[in-house]
């Protein structure tokens, strides 16, 4: 259909990537043909399954691999005229652990999908966008791309990496009419998430020392569950996401560069920006997991009944 927008997925197996094709394939007035992406198309059931009467209509599947060049040029090369409307870099993965203790093989392999991929598809996407005048380009960042985290510092670089390529493209792309935006959420309720608690919990941690090995598994982990059980938000809500008040970030003529998903860490990034020299940030952090770990819960618990109100009437609606 002519009048329909093209709009490329990465990541679609599950998680994020899936709930977003799904929700842009059964669009009801069938603005969205979705190439929904994944490196292993074995794992193509969930999205199927979700995606429904979609399948094969507004939506279709495509082998994707960010990592690879040739994976990345062939995908694109097989789109009729190499057209894409809307291209969401969702695809990414996490790493959490004492820095002593990761090998550099593994950070780098962070940095080849959550930085490296999401370049590699802009670079072979953004030329055809320049040429028409109009694109959007979105990219599934992280609030550790704002503030990072303890025990997340490779996760949390990688992010912040994304962002700051992405505030200089974001200029330059202006006067060629292609949006560039950024979507931040803070802990979702995926499988992926979930599997990455389990195994952390499990694994050895060779080379860091027993102190800090203490402090992952003892005080930052219960305490990262908590925060995730209590304010983890569903794929769907990341989907949804609403740039301004009547537009989701995909459908908006006008879309906000930022859009932090979740109400919670707004006043955590305005304490970040609150004191330029960072040390107020700093030291909170430090307070926060080294001396109230045992008030860590009953805070999550006060915070999370006072989010409920003015804290999410005053951030980005996913409703």
């Amino acid at each position: 259909i002519p009048e329909q927008k093209v709009v490329l997925i990465t990541g679609c197996s599950s998680g994020i990537g899936l709930r977003m094709a799904v929700m842009l394939a059964k669009d009801e007035r069938k603005r969205y043909h979705v190439i929904a992406t994944m490196r292993d198309l074995k794992r193509k059931d969930k999205l199927v399954q979700a995606a429904g009467d979609a399948y094969g209509k507004t939506l279709s599947l495509a082998v994707l691999d960010v990592c690879s060049d040739e994976s990345v040029k062939q995908c694109i090369d097989g789109i009729k005229d190499r057209h894409v409307d809307v291209l969401i870099n969702n695809a990414g993965i996490g790493l959490v652990g004492p820095i002593e203790s990761i090998p550099i093989e593994e950070m780098k392999k962070v940095f080849e999908t959550n930085f490296f991929g999401v370049i590699r598809m802009i670079k072979e996407v953004m030329p055809g966008m320049k040429k028409r005048r109009g694109g959007h380009i979105i990219v599934v960042s992280s609030v550790m791309g704002l503030q990072a985290v303890v025990f997340n510092e490779i996760y949390s670089a990688s992010k912040f990496a994304m962002e700051g390529f992405c505030e200089g493209l974001a200029v330059q792309l202006i006067a060629f009419n292609v949006i560039v935006s950024m979507i931040e959420p803070g802990p979702v309720h995926t499988e992926f998430e979930l599997k990455t608690i389990r195994d952390v919990r499990e694994k050895e941690y060779p080379g860091a020392d027993p102190d800090t090995i203490n402090y992952f598994k003892n005080v930052y982990l219960p305490g990262a569950v908590n925060i995730f059980e209590a304010f983890g938000q569903k794929p769907d809500d990341i989907a949804k996401v609403r740039s301004r008040a009547d537009f989701k970030v995909v459908e908006s003529s006008s879309p906000r560069f930022r859009n932090l998903t979740n109400p919670m860490y707004t006043p955590i990034i305005a304490l970040k920006y609150a004191d330029e020299t960072g040390t107020l940030s700093v030291h909170a952090f430090y307070h926060m997991l080294f001396n109230m770990g045992p008030l860590m819960q009953v805070c999550v618990t006060a915070m999370k009944f006072l989010s409920c109100g003015f804290l999410r009437r005053r951030t980005i609606s996913p409703d």
